[in-house]
């Protein structure tokens, strides 16, 4: 597909080289030379320095004959803007990024009105992503699936956990809940496991099944802490205010720190059943005051990394039970394994995950084509959902009977309503959506689980 992407930022990078990556044609436009200079070093991309919202320039980076183009600049109405522009130019899809609170309030009319494919938000996305791990405190991660009816949860094997030993094949007669172990990460490696793999301490599992059956597996493993009540935020940006809203409508009690005195204005007007202190959370006085050990959750989610990191790594210490650590930079989520912190989240990983996710479902009208991707363990294994069409070669046929190739997991059918884990006996029917997990990249229809014929 002919891709462009306005804006080489963090986000612009990611999406850059995730869709380089993937075989498409992109061109960057971005008005810093810095910018380009770091996409055209490491990506085979076409880059273009100048003004994305520009017809003259949009026109030279050929966006009249484009499938797609992604503004994902800094500025909400610079994209707008360049999504509105190529509309008119001729471009088949626009993909906006859109931040502002007050814009999510009219996104409905702007996507209509701009002819906006898709809007995506990474503070929302990303304070969606916290809310849901913090209904598993055991958790590192939880991605949904089915519109939310299914979910797919990874955690660490603890010293002392009772699934150490076990193979899969052993869990329906050890483990009183229907889930299905669909990827283990090992010593740097993912795999896709079969009945025969052996659980050991230190293994990072992904789980699927629906969230009561989850909860029910947490129980049995007597890793299922209390439900979390208390939470403490540093940083008052944007992720810390969708996900206040959210916490706030759950019941629970959120404390939010933040050094700057205007935005705790800002925040305490927004927010008011929420507590907003002015102070510098990166003191430590400051913290056992307002009552660090006793929270239930720890979320730091300043501007900077590194200080996040070192944040997280005193709440662990302290012994805070959650502690969920906002870190954009991969390389650094990498050297972290043996630091005790397990649960990231990346604003821009989930808004390029979210985008590849679209660009698969582009790429096939007519099969069972992409509606969900997430990539897992470090970004070794994807999980897709697919909506199965009439024309699939994988309906009516027992899974154990389909030559489903080795590196794929079939992990769960969503069929009126009900999630079913399945067995080599059941098989795949016209509507359902069927959950996989594999360790190949690329997948963009259901079909192409089986074997070549």
């Amino acid at each position: 597909m002919n891709i462009v992407i306005v804006g080489g930022g963090k986000v612009g990078y990611t999406l850059t080289q995730q869709l380089a990556g993937e075989g498409h044609d992109v061109t960057v436009i971005d008005k810093r030379a810095e910018s380009l200079t770091q996409s055209m070093d490491s990506v085979d991309v076409f880059c273009i320095e100048g003004n994305g919202a520009s017809y003259t320039v949009q026109m030279e980076a050929g966006v009249q004959k484009a499938d797609l183009l992604i503004a994902a600049t800094s500025g909400d109405e610079i994209n707008m803007l360049c999504c509105m522009v190529a509309k008119k130019l001729g471009a088949k899809h626009t993909i906006a990024r859109v931040r502002d609170p007050e814009y999510q309030k009219q996104m409905i009319f702007l996507k209509e009105e701009l002819g906006l494919s898709m809007v995506i938000n990474p503070e929302m996305a990303a304070a969606g992503d916290i809310s849901r791990m913090l209904r598993f405190p055991p958790a590192m991660n939880v991605e949904p699936f089915a519109r939310g009816r299914v979910e797919m949860v990874e955690f660490r094997v603890k010293e002392g956990s009772p699934l150490i030993g076990l193979s899969l094949a052993d869990f329906p007669r050890h483990i009183k809940a229907r889930v299905l172990v669909c990827a283990v990460g090992r010593g740097g490696q993912a795999y896709i496991p079969k009945g025969h793999f052996v659980i050991a301490p230190g293994d990072k599992l992904s789980v699927v099944a629906d969230s009561q059956s989850i909860s029910a597996f947490f129980r049995s493993l007597h890793a299922q802490q209390r439900r979390i009540k208390d939470v403490m935020i540093i940083g008052g940006g944007r992720i810390a205010y969708y996900l206040t809203r959210q916490l706030l409508d759950s019941g629970m009690h959120v404390k939010i720190i933040e050094n700057n005195e205007a935005r705790c204005h800002t925040l305490s007007s927004l927010l008011p059943k929420a507590e907003v202190l002015y102070g510098d959370g990166t003191d430590q006085e400051l913290l056992h005051e307002e009552g660090l050990l006793s929270t239930d959750a720890f979320i730091s989610l300043t501007g900077f990394d590194e200080e996040n990191i070192l944040l997280s790594m005193y709440a662990n210490a302290c012994g805070v039970k959650k502690v969920i650590t906002k870190v954009n930079s991969t390389h650094l989520v990498n050297m972290l394994d043996s630091t005790g912190l397990d649960t990231f989240i990346s604003p821009k990983q989930i808004t390029s995950h979210r985008i590849l996710s679209y660009v698969r479902a582009m790429q096939n009208a007519t099969g069972s084509s992409v509606e969900t991707l997430y990539r897992l363990m470090e970004d070794k294994v994807e999980a897709l959902e697919f909506r199965v069409h009439p024309s699939s070669r994988c309906i009516g046929t027992p899974l154990k009977d389909l030559p489903i190739r080795k590196e794929v997991l079939v992990s769960a059918i969503f069929r009126h309503n009900k999630a079913l884990i399945p067995s080599g006996n059941d098989s795949i029917e016209t509507g359902d959506s069927v959950i996989i997990a594999t360790t190949l990249r690329g997948l963009r229809d259901l079909d192409a689980i089986l074997e070549e014929a």
